[in-house]
């Protein structure tokens, strides 16, 4: 199907046809007439100083798109603030360093309140970057890089909201921000310094951080008897048990699917049990520093609910129960 917008939008899909179609002449652009502004954009925001961040500004709905690209800068390794230029003429300027890159935003290059703080970027000698769509504007003239964010109609039936062209500079934005990501090379390691909270956090983290260990890691002796090895199980609260020897070396594991099997098999004498007779000698386990993903994946592909932690001598260390990896942080 070719990726020609339509002529007249009158449904959600042409909407999306024609952002979809201002994105692949964005990416055109890219790759010819914008790839060497975008060179240049990049080596601004790559200053080694380590005072140095990126200071994103723009109002109305460019500012909300400002706001996000701060925030993906932010989120991917390249300090960022979002700046607004209403606010920054009234002392908000005072977070402007002196070795800090500007990138503005303003379809137009007349925001007003943008060239408001112009002569303060100039005074002071802050590089501005200018994502805009008119190449003859005042930001545009002002700014030592622009990146065309030109579109040829906006998704919008009046051809007047701010629709297709946000789109692409959101897109730009992100663009700017993986490149720097890219260049840094920023890790997955990094991300999760920068993303601890909640599920994307915890599939991130090391299994470390989200074992149950010390008194929450639930474990008997071999020659436990039965009721004292359901009081444990029952009393940690994981539908499971380490079976370990007196120097935390792991024996087995007895998980509550061990217990509902020997009760089929011999209930009347479920109780006269030890530990070591009914658990499990080969449980599945993994190491403390794995990823709490790749433990995720294991779990998932195993159909288990827990995985006992080991360090390389097969002493005990914690269990990572399923639930750990899929609550709210």
């Amino acid at each position: 199907m070719p990726n020609h917008p339509p002529a007249t939008a009158t449904s959600p899909s042409d909407f999306v046809r024609i952002e979809a179609a201002a994105l692949l002449t964005l990416a055109q652009r890219l790759d010819s007439t914008l790839q060497a502004p975008f060179a240049q954009a990049i080596a601004l925001l790559r200053n080694p100083n380590q005072q140095h961040r990126t200071l994103v500004t723009g109002i109305g709905k460019s500012g909300i798109i400002a706001r996000k690209i701060a925030a993906t800068l932010r989120s991917t390794g390249t300090p960022a603030h979002f700046l607004h230029p209403a606010e920054a003429i009234h002392g908000d300027l005072g977070m402007l360093g002196p070795h800090d890159t500007v990138l503005a935003l303003s379809y137009s290059g007349e925001t007003d309140e943008i060239l408001r703080l112009l002569p303060t970027f100039q005074r002071l000698g802050n590089p501005l970057i200018a994502l805009c769509a008119n190449p003859a504007s005042t930001l545009a003239l002002a700014s030592r890089v622009v990146l065309d964010t030109s579109v040829d109609t906006e998704a919008c039936p009046l051809n007047l909201a701010p629709t297709a062209s946000t789109t692409v500079m959101l897109a730009l934005g992100d663009a700017l921000a993986l490149e720097l990501s890219r260049l840094r090379n920023f890790q997955s390691t990094d991300f999760a310094d920068l993303h601890p909270g909640g599920r994307l956090g915890k599939r991130l983290a090391r299994v470390r951080d989200l074992m149950h260990s010390g008194e929450a890691l639930p474990h008997v002796a071999p020659n436990t008897p039965m009721p004292q090895v359901i009081y444990e199980m029952s009393r940690k609260k994981l539908g499971m048990t380490t079976v370990l020897a007196a120097d935390q070396t792991l024996l087995g594991m007895i998980s509550d699917g061990d217990l509902r099997r020997l009760l089929e098999r011999d209930g009347s004498n479920l109780l006269a049990h030890t530990a070591s007779q009914i658990m499990n000698p080969t449980p599945i386990t993994i190491d403390p520093s794995a990823w709490a993903a790749n433990a995720l994946a294991l779990m998932e592909e195993r159909k288990i609910t827990s995985l006992i932690v080991t360090n390389p001598t097969g002493h005990a260390q914690g269990v990572l129960h399923i639930h750990d990896l899929w609550k709210p942080a």
